[in-house]
């Protein structure tokens, strides 16, 4: 019995092993991001990341998931493909109050798409609780169902729409984005 127990553990210790040794990670601005995810049945990978600062300040790291790399923000934004938006919060600067006035103007700056304030509104009411360092935030887009909000693995909403992926997306690629740097990051551009 000893045996095989050991037997039975030393086999799933191989596999473990080689499940995390498949998984190929990169580290951007001292946060680690997998190259690449899956997403429903969709492989993506990882196209660019960035860093998001403000008066000298790092506030989080994002990343941008594609299924094929691509440079061109607006050919992005407009796509109705599988896509994601991963941020990981580096510093406690990032309050829910400062997250929420920085998305709302991010849909006021939008490029592309419209948000509905029902839309907005409900994005918003999602976040609820804290923000604090080494939360992580994804937007998850898939076309027919809409954009999938998540903080620290918890899905808090789906939003359905083609135009507000686009306006939520704009925020960090349209052409007033967030940090102007991080936009370039996100597109591999860095």
């Amino acid at each position: 019995m000893k045996k095989i127990n050991l037997l039975l553990t030393s086999i799933l210790m191989f596999l473990s092993f080689s499940h995390f040794s498949q998984s190929k990670t990169t580290v951007l601005h001292g946060v680690t991001f997998y190259t690449e995810i899956k997403l429903a049945e969709n492989n993506l990978v990882l196209n660019g990341g960035g860093l998001r600062e403000k008066y000298f300040i790092d506030l989080y790291v994002g990343a941008l998931f594609l299924q094929q790399k691509s440079k061109d923000a607006s050919k992005i934004l407009n796509a109705d493909a599988p896509m994601a938006i991963q941020l990981k919060l580096v510093s406690n600067s990032v309050t829910r109050e400062k997250f929420v006035e920085s998305v709302k103007e991010g849909f006021i700056n939008a490029s592309h798409g419209k948000a509905t304030k029902e839309q907005i509104s409900n994005f918003i009411s999602s976040f609820a609780g804290a923000f604090k360092k080494g939360d992580k935030i994804n937007f998850e887009y898939l076309p027919n169902k809409g954009v999938t909000v998540e903080k620290n693995g918890s899905q808090l909403c789906v939003i359905e729409g083609l135009e507000f992926k686009k306006a939520l997306f704009s925020i960090w690629l349209g052409n007033v984005p967030a940090d102007s740097n991080l936009k370039e990051g996100m597109l591999g551009k860095e």
